[in-house]
């Protein structure tokens, strides 16, 4: 399952992981992110009903990064561009088995990343109070309340972070093969 812009990362318990970015529709990415809406499910007893296009999280619009771990799929997360400076991440998730390795922290710093490469100041998100691992995470990287938007605008529960991304305007000129 190697390409060339797979990333060797390292968990906590010093497994190591890699990152690769894959289509949306891609079968392996499709498992996941219909792990993540069986979470949803579990946690707000419904899908997620925000509107995503596949080709939205291919670049230089998006990406769609999936974590791997001896070969099996741990994780993932995404962006998309909501204009020309604000990207928004999607469907950060990570496999039962795989949580509390900082597998999660990982994903996130790879789609800041990505994102400031792709000229994006900075992302924004949206998650909910039922998911207090997920506020948890994003207040441990710096993310701050932002304006709410899109479909879950006015929903109860909904929070809606948001962090400016460091280097943004350098990262553009050093590229990045996922966001080009």
């Amino acid at each position: 399952m190697s390409t060339s812009a797979e990333r060797a990362i390292a968990l906590r318990d010093g497994r190591p992981a890699a990152l690769r970015p894959l289509p949306y529709d891609h079968p392996v990415a499709e498992y996941l992110v219909e792990q993540v809406q069986q979470e949803y499910v579990t946690r707000y007893g419904g899908r997620d009903a925000a509107a995503v296009e596949p080709g939205e999280f291919l670049a230089p619009r998006g990406l769609f990064l999936v974590a791997e771990v001896d070969g099996v799929p741990a994780g993932c997360g995404a962006w998309r561009a909501l204009s020309p400076d604000v990207a928004e991440i999607k469907r950060v998730y990570v496999e039962p088995g795989f949580r509390r390795l900082g597998l999660a922290q990982l994903i996130v710093a790879e789609l800041e990343d990505g994102a400031a490469r792709a000229g994006h100041g900075s992302v924004v998100l949206n998650t909910g109070q039922e998911q207090p691992e997920a506020l948890a995470l994003y207040a441990n990287l710096d993310y701050m309340p932002v304006d709410s938007y899109g479909i879950y605008a006015c929903a109860p529960g909904a929070v809606f972070l948001g962090k400016q991304l460091a280097g943004s305007a350098d990262a553009v000129e050093e590229g990045s093969s996922w966001a080009s």
